[in-house]
This record gives structure tokens, sequence and C-alpha cells, in this order.
């Protein structure tokens, strides 16, 4: 499958992986006095470099990392494609980022979605989504919502992914990149939901309170704002808390009991 139009960009890129230096069984780069020493397998330097990661030696678990990224390594691709992203023991640097995971994207959209790696797949995929949503500075990658649409698209129908699902719903409500078409975005918003995903909980719970574009369902939307608050762990995410209080507050003494049934009987669904 065809994701990307720089097809032959990768290809003239994947040309290098096959002189990719050899590595020491300690995830160091060898000399001509390691010559003869057995070169790493990919999933061998992955877990060298993972393991240094871990131990606090940055500058060996990247070698390694990269290592098994430039041998077609996915997980090592999606975690230095993540490192970039943050500026995680790396100088930040969205491009790299935005490499590492267009080259899982190129090579493993048709990956089983049913596998344990498929989440890091689905999650390149939203990355690719952000970068195009905002473009990235100081380079030829600029703002392309309907490309945006077409990554979060992907993956939230064939990996399912919650996150993306979320992202796709946002950009059926607010009309970017999509034609804005609330309905569609609240069907999203529940499968989102459904997976756990606290900001989709919240949407999903604000539009069904107040009615938006959708059969006013006021118990069943605070039911699912309930749940948002209490998934929600970040301070970013204080937006959820803000909506929760407004229809706790604009509720009714039957509603908010109402909701409170509903949430029993959710969770106790979740545990079965």
């Amino acid at each position: 499958m065809r994701i990307f139009d720089a097809l032959l960009r990768a290809a003239l890129l994947s040309v290098g992986l096959l002189v990719a230096p050899a590595m020491a069984f300690d995830g160091s780069k060898s000399d001509d006095s390691m010559a003869s020493a057995p070169a790493m397998t990919p999933m061998e330097a992955f877990r060298s470099g993972a393991k240094s990661l871990r131990s606090g030696d940055t500058e060996k678990g990247l070698h390694a990392l990269e290592y098994a990224a430039e041998n077609g390594h996915a997980l090592a691709q999606w975690k230095l494609g993540r490192m970039y992203a943050e500026g995680d023991g790396v100088a930040q640097n969205d491009l790299k980022a935005f490499e590492y995971f267009r080259r899982i994207a190129d090579n493993h959209a048709e990956d089983n979605p049913d596998t344990p790696q498929a989440r890091f797949v689905a999650n390149a995929f939203v990355a690719l989504g952000h970068y195009y949503l905002v473009g990235i500075g100081k380079s030829q990658l600029k703002r392309d919502p309907d490309r945006a649409h077409e990554m979060f698209a992907y993956a939230a129908s064939y990996f399912r992914d919650p996150d993306a699902q979320y992202y796709l719903a946002r950009q059926y409500l607010d009309g970017a990149g999509a034609p804005r078409d609330p309905r569609t975005a609240a069907r999203w918003f529940g499968l989102s939901a459904q997976k756990g995903q606290c900001s989709a909980q919240a949407m999903l719970g604000a539009m069904l309170f107040s009615g938006e574009a959708v059969p006013r369902q006021a118990a069943r939307g605070l039911m699912w704002l309930t749940l948002a608050k209490d998934n929600a762990q970040t301070t970013d995410q204080s937006w959820i808390a803000k909506l929760y209080d407004s229809a706790f507050q604009q509720a009714t003494e039957d509603e908010r009991a109402l909701a409170a049934v509903l949430l029993k009987r959710w969770l106790e669904t979740r545990r079965e």
C-alpha cells in the first residue's frame, strides 16, 4: 500500500541500510580490532539499546537503537521517533521524528491490527497526523489538514486506535481537514470513549449532555464526563474537569442519580 508521495526518496534511503556499521554485542560501534565479532541482529540491538536507556547510558542506547532502526526494527524506529519528538535524551528534532514515523507507516501499514506491535504502528500514524495538522517550522513540511485526515482515518479504521478515533472526531467536529459533521464526530468519539480514551469520553459526554447534534441524554452525558474526569491524570486536561463541573452543576438530582446508576453498570460490564 502506498502511503506517502515520497516513495522514491524512502527507497533511496533504504539502500543505505545495507551498509550499516556492524556493532558489538555491548551495543557500541565496532572498530577494526572487533571486525571478527558477530554483528547484532536488529532485535538484539533493540534490546541492548532499551537496556542502556533504562540504565541511563543514553549515548550507548542511542547507537544501538539507531542500528536496529536502520535495519528495519519498527519498535526501535518508534522509540527514536518519540525521543526526537519530545527531546528525550536527544536534541528535539521534529523532522527526524517525522522520518522515523513515516518509515514505520510506509513499511507496516498493512500489519495485522491485532498484534501487539500494531499499537506502535497506529501511534506512528497518529504522530504523522499531528505533524501534517500543524506542519513543521522552517521545513518543507507545511500544514496539510487533508493529509492529517488521511493519517487519522487510516489508524482509526484499520487499527481501531482510540487516539486516532478521537482526533478524527475532532476534525469532523471542527471542520478542519474534513467536512464539519458533528454526528459523525459523535460516532467516532463514542468508539474511542468505549476504549477508555478520556478526552473522547469528555467530548461525547458534553455533546450528550447539551444535546449538540445528538439527542439529549443528560444522565448518560454526565456518566461519560464522570468517567473522563476520573481517567484524566495530567494537568493539561483541566478542561475536562471544567466540562464535568459545568454539567454537574446544571444537572437535576434525578439526572445525577441516573448517571450514577449508568456509571455503576458500565464499570461492572468492564470488569466482566
